[in-house]
């Protein structure tokens, strides 16, 4: 296999060309690598999602019901997969609410309270670990179709 220099100059597919090959009789490998992958990327999700919601590592712990050092974990290691879904909708739901509001004002709207939800906020909602409901509530939010002239 080729070193990681050379892998790194060469473009997405070639490189993951040449993993596969080396390793292609060693699926369990293979497996591990993208998950690997996977960690490492939501890795820049979660640190995202940390600085646009203006938590801080032990805010973040509360939310997820972990200590500071198991997010500081993740931050330098990678999400755990049992803690996969919902980073993904948590990055999920940070990018709608980047997409359609200033970014100085999402720490504000995360924290407000929501009538559509009994007045729950979308921080609640991580509280209660609901990230999938976390998700559909941005959505809703966003849902310009709903808005008469």
């Amino acid at each position: 296999m080729k070193t990681v220099a050379t892998i790194c100059r060469l473009g997405p597919e070639e490189a993951a060309e040449q993993v596969f090959r080396a390793h292609e009789h060693e699926s369990a490998w293979l497996d591990a690598f993208a998950n690997s992958l996977d960690r490492r990327r939501a890795v820049g999700s979660l640190a995202r999602t940390l600085e646009v919601w203006d938590l801080s590592q032990a805010g973040a712990a509360r939310l997820f019901g972990v200590s500071r050092q198991a997010v500081g974990k993740w931050l330098r290691q990678g999400v755990p997969p049992e803690r996969a879904g919902a980073v993904s909708d948590l990055a999920a739901a940070t990018d709608l609410l980047v997409h359609y509001l200033k970014r100085d004002r999402i720490p504000a709207v995360v924290r407000r309270p929501i009538p559509s939800l009994g007045g729950v906020s979308l921080v609640n909602l991580l509280a209660q670990g609901d990230t999938r409901a976390l998700v559909a509530a941005c959505r809703d939010m966003f849902r310009f179709e709903r808005v008469q002239a």
